[in-house]
């Protein structure tokens, strides 16, 4: 066949694939989901959730090992010391972050 006729026939074809699509009526989409903004922030904190946890106790084991190897030289216990404190402080700001949500809410009333 015709290379032009090919090119023809199938440009015809992907053009009424749309309308042959739109003749059936497929109703109500049966997966369609409407999330609130409150569900949105909880999915998303569910997902950050684990990871600050993974990553507070990574730290903590850090300081640890730092704590292990300083052999009593007490510049590197000194560093020792502010990676625990480092640690803590990072731990209570996530706990508050993790908190407002849930502040926010009870100041505002359940409707939010």
């Amino acid at each position: 066949m015709n290379k032009k006729l090919i090119i023809a026939l199938s440009t015809v074809a992907l053009l009424t694939m749309p309308f042959a699509a739109m003749a059936f009526d497929s109703g109500t989409t049966p997966n369609s989901v409407t999330l609130s903004v409150t569900q949105i922030i909880n999915i998303i904190l569910d997902f950050i959730w684990p990871i600050f946890a993974g990553f507070a106790v990574i730290m903590f084991l850090v300081a640890a090992f730092m704590f292990l190897t300083s052999a009593g030289d007490p510049a590197k216990v000194a560093t020792a010391r502010q990676a625990v404190l480092w640690g803590v402080v990072g731990v209570v700001v996530g706990l508050i972050a993790f908190s407002i949500p849930l502040i926010v809410r009870q100041t505002l009333g359940s409707g939010i």
